[in-house]
């Protein structure tokens, strides 16, 4: 195991990566909003950045063997290349349809998704994180109240990014010798290979680029990279439950920047989420504390990330 692992505990660290993961996701709206193009050069702005940025973080975790972190990924790793793919390009999509407080609220779907699809996989889920998430759909449910209702579209593909994330959240968990990664790289490749074709260069130019690099680069790359350290060291229900801060802090950006404001009630079900989460990672806290008289409780880690097999994991504890 590694040393920041034991010395810290697997929970408060999977919960500190999987928020610092919602954070950088957040801004995905207000990013979104300054670009003046079409949908495909969007994305395919977006899945340029993106692909650079992950495939570096490869090359450096990898120690420079890229192409057998590619091989080693196998039929699993093609499958949370397909969703991260189908997710990532909804999630954009939807942002086109609709406004960033209706796509947020459609999100909090996601630790209910990912909870029943974690317990279909062996993955039990305890009664304080089932309060816990009741607590953040109300929330949410308080919300709802506030933006103007998305059209169809945009709850489509909302709801087509909420099933591809929590089956994502899934696989990481239970899939450790997967390395998110390369999987993660190959998906941006995916929606490359889609959008190219329709997208325009010509539109990616100024200010434009620096807002397809931020997004690229920040919001999916980085974000994705905390993703895949958290992912292993907490069950799916938890990760999708902690990254519930992005819903609520996405529509908070766009306040700020005076792009979109919402209401009263978007605020206080926004504050409702965030003591769900807080509920949530308080009891990562006390159940990673030592015990009086004992020693410290056994981390629930599956692999180490970035490991690519028992073997690799053995040999960095």
């Amino acid at each position: 195991m590694p040393p920041l692992v034991r010395r810290l505990g697997a929970r408060p660290l999977g919960s500190a990566y999987i928020a610092l993961a919602a954070l950088v996701w957040s801004l995905a709206g207000i990013l979104q909003r300054q670009l003046h193009m079409n949908l495909a050069s969007q994305l395919a702005g977006r899945a340029t950045f993106a692909l650079l940025a992950i495939l570096v973080f490869v090359a450096i975790a990898e120690r420079g063997h890229v192409r057998r972190a590619f091989r080693a990924i196998g039929r699993w790793g093609l499958v949370v290349a397909m969703l991260i793919a189908v997710g990532s390009g909804s999630f954009i999509t939807a942002l086109n349809d609709t406004s960033v407080a209706n796509v947020l609220v459609i999100q909090a779907l996601v630790p209910l998704a990912a909870a029943f699809l974690g317990r279909l996989a062996g993955d039990p889920v305890r009664p304080r994180t089932w309060m816990a998430m009741g607590v953040a759909i109300a929330g949410f449910a308080v919300m709802a109240g506030a933006p103007t209702r998305p059209g169809l579209w945009g709850t489509v593909f909302s709801l087509i990014t909420v099933l591809t994330f929590a089956a994502t959240i899934v696989v990481a968990r239970h899939m450790s010798d997967v390395s998110m990664a390369p999987a993660t790289c190959l998906s941006q490749v995916l929606v490359l290979a889609a959008s190219a074709p329709f997208a325009h260069v010509s539109e990616m130019g100024g200010a434009n680029l620096g807002w397809l690099a931020l997004l690229g680069i920040v919001q999916m790359g980085l974000g994705l990279y905390f993703l895949s350290l958290g992912a292993r060291l907490l069950p799916a229900a938890d990760v999708a439950l902690i990254s519930q801060l992005e819903n609520v802090l996405g529509p908070v950006w766009v306040w700020l920047a005076g792009v979109e404001r919402p209401s009263a009630a978007t605020i206080a079900g926004g504050v409702i989420v965030i003591c769900a989460v807080v509920f949530q990672v308080t009891q990562g806290a006390e159940r990673s504390a030592p015990a009086p008289n004992g020693p410290p409780s056994r981390p629930e880690v599956a692999s180490v990330p970035g490991c690519q097999n028992a073997a690799a994991c053995d040999r960095s504890s």
